[in-house]
């Protein structure tokens, strides 16, 4: 059975296209039965993606509002995706998403995700042109993800991998990028917070595996990790891609279930868990 929940949402008040109704009515359409919404939260160092403070009250009204109108047919969230660097409050949230979007370097912060060009000139001006240093600043941020977001679910653990599609850019199965992300891995496993499957990148044409790798997503399972299904989407097509390949994939790794949130609760009930465990 295909998860027919999705935790990873963004719209018009962040960096997505559609309003929070229009994101609500597609994924109900599509026949889900969860949806959580995660607008990226307020960063004070970059505005240009992230909620504004006053859209983040906005959000919450919007959210709110679809809550209502679906009760009893969808289970709908208020979440926010907090970036690793990321000081606003998340008190106001049903969940939080805990992910690194940046890395720290020379006193500035420096996006991964916004475009191959940005990436490729982070890189050469301020880790030399080597992209395993790049990397090894992304996931000495990324192992701190828990620590400084305090998060229900981690968010695309490898997303300094986004534009390496066919290891354009450095090997993502030799050893030495291996340590770096495995290390990052085993240190966030100690948390007990589950992995999302995160499949936004293959929506957009950009990779042809989710976050993380099918490789990296073997090293979890076997190390006995948690997960969850999540799209990433910003648009309402991409609500629920390629759910049924990853599911698959999932399975034959050796995962049997993927995590859901409840009404009864805003974070996982671990002591009920059998009874919310949806069977890939």
């Amino acid at each position: 059975m295909i998860p027919k929940a999705n935790y990873h949402t963004h719209t018009k008040y962040c960096d997505g296209k559609n309003t929070v109704a229009e994101m609500t009515k597609a994924a109900f359409d599509k026949g889900f039965t969860h949806l959580g919404f995660s607008g990226h939260g307020y960063t004070d160092f970059d505005e240009s993606y992230c909620m504004s403070r006053e859209n983040i009250q906005n959000y919450l009204r919007d959210v709110a509002a679809v809550k209502a109108e679906y009760a009893g047919k969808m289970e709908v969230y208020a979440g926010v995706e907090q970036d690793c660097f990321s000081t606003g409050s998340t008190d106001i949230y049903d969940y939080i998403i805990g992910s690194t979007h940046y890395v720290y370097k020379d006193g500035l912060y420096h996006t991964v995700d916004e475009s191959e060009e940005k990436t490729n000139a982070i890189v050469r001006e301020f880790f030399g042109g080597d992209f395993l240093k790049y990397a090894a600043a992304y996931f000495e941020a990324e192992v701190q993800v828990v620590a400084k977001t305090k998060p229900d679910i981690i968010g695309h653990f490898d997303l300094i991998s986004k534009f390496n599609e066919g290891n354009k850019y450095f090997n993502m199965d030799e050893k030495a990028y291996g340590f770096l992300a495995l290390e990052a891995m085993e240190e966030l496993l100690r948390t007990g917070v589950p992995f999302e499957i995160n499949t936004g990148a293959m929506y957009r044409g950009l990779r042809t595996e989710p976050y993380p790798s099918y490789g990296l997503l073997k090293e979890l399972q076997k190390r006995g990790g948690e997960i969850v299904l999540s799209s990433d989407s910003h648009d309402c097509n991409s609500i629920g891609f390629a759910f049924g390949e990853v599911a698959q994939a999932c399975r034959e790794f050796g995962f049997r279930y993927t995590k859901i949130w409840t009404p009864e609760g805003i974070s996982f009930i671990k002591d009920k868990i059998e009874k919310h465990k949806i069977s890939l």
